[in-house]
Order: structure tokens, then C-alpha cells, then sequence
């Protein structure tokens, strides 16, 4: 009997079983070439399981669509599921559990570090959460909140905002990007604007003074710690054109397609990649670095990765950082969370609770919503926002408002939040400063924070 034939023959044999999708089986019949593999399909992956398919069957033990009703998500990690009756013998060799306790017996794995005084467990509150929140408010307690948010960032205005443009493009790193691009003009290993973000931000930082100079410490030059280092390519940059050779990939996910590679072709070069939450890391415990000065970068911190990154390496029973600059740049303020936010107090201070700053961080989601469609750069003043009738609620109310309208609110909340941040470093005694360092048609998360 053909393979095919044999393919056919399962799927009636499975069709005539209750609960099973038979439109997700038809899809998973046998291909060409392909009969040693389990054929069921990973629509995340793009491709078909690859263990071996049980005996009489063209599907794995996982994969069974006989066993389905018997599988429950393993308790560790949901994401995959095991047999009923085989729980008790999974859970020790759980692949989670395993890279789970191979991490927590490294020595700079400290369980909720950089919280903020906390341990790492405190709730986090998701957009919708949020949201739901806001839209429990009353209709003036919303107006007012508005206009509270209004006037506090006006008086903002007066220390150091607006922030000011500094598109600035280095002759390295020019010459970088040239020469990536070939004289044939061959792509770029990942998308150009991505480059011309990592250009300026090594731009910026050549101007705030943190790459004038090729500080030697013990013989070795400065390290480089690079925080949701993702596949590390602004380290590449960095590298290649300031010639850092001590560098440090700090990133919880793995990922394939890296600038390690490329890295580690060099013959002086040093790389370290840890796998690790920043919440979790702590940087003392990273014994090539104890003896190191280093710059801590990172490119589009999400939410709270830029607070807890700032605790990582200026935490408060830290005086002697090793960290002698910084420059990250924030994106996505609309996860950030009020447990884990550094300067709590200047917001406290201007009167924003909890609650009120959790708003904040929502409103924030829209100076990037693409449905609100400003290609404004500067946080114009918000008009007054006027309802027909007190009693449609706030969620009509939201309806109502204009595109600009809210993306001028969204670009002023993030600005509140990153100032915050800047006001933290200063209050630590860091020259600091904070810049847009693309213009928003090229990215509109475009707020660089500097340190020194």
C-alpha cells in the first residue's frame, strides 16, 4: 500500500473519532519525503513536528489526536501539554523546570533584585486592566484627570521640556553602514531603519562624551553591557565601530539569527550572553565583570525593562557602580507598572497616585497607535475635550476625542514618564539628559536617555 494510501487510511480512521478537528488533520496528511516525521503542524514554527510518529499511527505521542482528550498543560510551563497519567514522572524533566533551576544556580541570579523593594510578585497590570480601569471613572473624574495630566506637564515644560531633536549620525558609524551595504548595495542584515536607530543612538552617545575615549582599566578596555540585548546588533555596531572587545548580552529570550556569530569571529573579542529577566539579574555576581567599568546600553527597553535596568546598575547599596554611563531607549510605556517605576516620589510629589499614574501609562499607548494617525512631533496642547452628555460614559467619550487629540496626550504621558527617569538620575548625581534621537516617521519610540 502507498504511503499516501496509508495517509488516507488514517484519516478515516481518525474522522470517525469524536472531538477531533478534522479540518486541522486534513492539513497534517502525509507529504513527500516526510513519512519518519510526525505530521503534525507548527503553525508558530512554519513547519511540521519533527519527533518520529508512533507505531501504526502518522502522528507522535504528543500529537495524537486519539490521546487529545487524555493530554492536560503540563503545570510548570502550559505552553505544552503531557499525558494525564504521566504528570507525576514529567515534572522532574520538565525542560522548563530544568533550564529554571540550571539559572537559579548561577551566581547572578537573585530572585526579584531590581523590583524596587519588592520581590518580584506583585501584580501586574495589563493594558486591559488598565483600561477597564479608567473606563469605571466617572465622566468629570476623567475630564479633570485630563486636565491635571495637562497642567502638570506644562509645568514640566519649564525645566527641561520640550525635548529637543538630536538626530545625529557618526562618521564611524556612517562608514558602518556603507560598507554593510556593499558596493553592489546588498542588504542589510536586518531592516535600515533599525540601523539608522542604532547609528544615532551610538551618535548620541559620542556626543554626550561616552565614547570620546579609550578608557584602559587594568589592561583591559571598558565592557560593554547591553540590556534585551534581542539578537545584539546595536553591540555589533558598537563593536565594530568603537572596537569594545569585553561585551555582555543580557536577554530572557533566545533567539535565532544573532550578531554573535559575527562577534565572535574577532579574534580579541570577549562574549558573555546571559539568559536572565532583568529583574533577576544581579551584575556583582558576574565574575569577568567585577574588576570592569562598563556602559550599559540597550535599544527599545519595554515598559519596566528601563527601571529595572536603571536599579541593576545604580542600585541604592551600590556606591561604587562600575557603571560609568548609560544610554537606553525606552519604548512602550504603556507596560510600565507602578511597583516596579524608579521615582515614584517625584510622581507622589506632583500628587499622581497609583491609580492616576496607571492611566498615564495607557493614555501613553497612544502617541504610537497607528489608528490615531498624527504625524505631529511635538506634544501640542490637548483641546478640551467636550461630551454631549455626561452620561455616555467614559468609554464614549474616548470614542469621541480626535486622532490628534490623543496623540498629543499619548506623546505628553510619555514624556512625564521618561522625565521622571531623567529627574532619578540627576537626583543621583549623574549629568543626564534626554533626546529624541530619530524623528518619529522613522520610529515614534524615539526618547534616548543618557547618563554619565
Amino acid at each position: 500500500m502507498g504511503k499516501e494510501h496509508q495517509g488516507r487510511s488514517s484519516f478515516l480512521e481518525i474522522s470517525s473519532l469524536k472531538g477531533v478537528n478534522m479540518e486541522v488533520v486534513e492539513r497534517q496528511l502525509p507529504r513527500r519525503g516526510d513519512s519518519q516525521r510526525c505530521h503534525f503542524w507548527l503553525p508558530t514554527k512554519r513547519r511540521q513536528c519533527a519527533n518520529s510518529p508512533l507505531p501504526n499511527s502518522t502522528f507522535c505521542g504528543n500529537h495524537s489526536p486519539i490521546s487529545n482528550d487524555l493530554r492536560v498543560p503540563c503545570p510548570i510551563d502550559p505552553s505544552h501539554t503531557v499525558l494525564k497519567r504521566d504528570i507525576e514522572s514529567h515534572i522532574p524533566r520538565c525542560p522548563k523546570r530544568k533550564n529554571a533551576l540550571k539559572l537559579e544556580a548561577q551566581p547572578f541570579y537573585k530572585k526579584g533584585i531590581n523590583c524596587g523593594g519588592g520581590d518580584g510578585t506583585a501584580e501586574f497590570r495589563k493594558s486591559n486592566a488598565k483600561k477597564n480601569d479608567i473606563y469605571q471613572l466617572s465622566v468629570p473624574d476623567f475630564l479633570g484627570l485630563i486636565k491635571k495630566i495637562k497642567a502638570l506637564h506644562s509645568a514640566i515644560s519649564e525645566e527641561v521640556l520640550p525635548l529637543r531633536e538630536s538626530f545625529i549620525l557618526s562618521e564611524p558609524c556612517r562608514q558602518w553602514i556603507e560598507g554593510e551595504r556593499g558596493e553592489k548595495g546588498q542588504k542589510l542584515p536586518f531592516q535600515e531603519k533599525h540601523a539608522l536607530q542604532q547609528a544615532a543612538i551610538l551618535g548620541n552617545m559620542e556626543n554626550f562624551g561616552l565614547l570620546n575615549a579609550d578608557i584602559q582599566i587594568d589592561g583591559r578596555n571598558n565592557a560593554v553591557v547591553e540590556f534585551g540585548a534581542g539578537r545584539g546588533y546595536l553591540t555589533q555596531m558598537l563593536a565594530d565601530c568603537y572596537g569594545f572587545r569585553d561585551v555582555y548580552l543580557v536577554e530572557r529570550r533566545s533567539y535565532k539569527l544573532k550578531a554573535d556569530r559575527s562577534l565572535r569571529q574577532k579574534d580579541t573579542m570577549s562574549l558573555e550572553r546571559l539568559r536572565i529577566d532583568i529583574e533577576d539579574l544581579d551584575l556583582n555576581g558576574v565574575g569577568t565583570l567585577r574588576e570592569c567599568r562598563y556602559l550599559a546600553i540597550g535599544k527599545h527597553l519595554c515598559g519596566p525593562a528601563t527601571d529595572l535596568t536603571l536599579r541593576c546598575c545604580l542600585r541604592d547599596d551600590d556606591k561604587n557602580s562600575k557603571c560609568h554611563g548609560l544610554a537606553l531607549a525606552t519604548c512602550c510605556h504603556h507596560l510600565c507598572q507602578w511597583d516596579q517605576y524608579i521615582n515614584k516620589e517625584y510622581f507622589s510629589r506632583l500628587g499622581i497616585s497609583a491609580e492616576q499614574f496607571n492611566a498615564i501609562t495607557w493614555f501613553s499607548s497612544w502617541a504610537v497607535d497607528g489608528a490615531n494617525g498624527s504625524k505631529s512631533q511635538e506634544a501640542a496642547p490637548v483641546p478640551s475635550i467636550v461630551s454631549s452628555s455626561l452620561g455616555n460614559g467614559v468609554e464614549e467619550v474616548v470614542k469621541r476625542m480626535n486622532p490628534e487629540e490623543k496623540t498629543s496626550l499619548g506623546i505628553i504621558c510619555k514624556e512625564m514618564i521618561d522625565l521622571g527617569r531623567f529627574k532619578w538620575l540627576q537626583g543621583r548625581g549623574r549629568k543626564a539628559d534626554i533626546v529624541k534621537y530619530v524623528a518619529r516617521e522613522i520610529s515614534p519610540e524615539n526618547h534616548l536617555l543618557l547618563a554619565s
